[in-house]
């Protein structure tokens, strides 16, 4: 199992020395070696995430049931895990969204400033999609 951790690991580490090394010695690179990384590296951290995660399940199928730690079994494990995806995904699509609105806001502010009420709303409403993440999250939590 630890290798499978090791071989996880590999991959972050490799594109950090390789951002490192970009950044200390820049010189252009072709797109295509850039993409082929990219795909590969992300390629091999799905692989090894999944062969974790399979490898992990096994054991803890074949662990022996432990009663005296608050009675947390593993549905309970997958519904805390679960109640915390809607506020995660939700903070991604949220930012995801902010960065194009934002940027458009602020040209427009810059060629009209009076345009910046309608420009708040507008990232207002981008927002709202985390606190409705957050708001789901909350309301399956009182659910357990």
């Amino acid at each position: 199992m630890m290798w499978l951790v090791a071989v996880l690991a590999l991959p972050v580490v490799a594109t950090l020395g390789a951002g490192l090394w970009l950044e200390l010695k820049p010189r252009p690179l072709p797109s295509r070696w850039l993409r082929g990384g990219l795909l590969a590296n992300l390629l091999l951290f799905a692989v090894t995430l999944a062969a974790v995660m399979g490898l992990g399940m096994q054991e803890v199928l074949a662990a022996e049931p432990v009663a005296a730690a608050g009675d947390i079994s593993l549905g309970r494990g997958l519904a805390l895990l679960g109640i915390g995806l809607p506020t995660g995904l939700a903070a991604i699509a949220a930012a995801m969204a902010l960065g194009p609105i934002g940027s458009a806001s602020l040209a427009v502010i810059a060629e009209k400033p009076e345009m910046f009420g309608r420009t708040l709303v507008y990232l207002g409403l981008a927002e709202g999609v985390a606190i409705y993440g957050l708001v789901m999250s909350i309301l399956m939590l009182g659910r357990i």
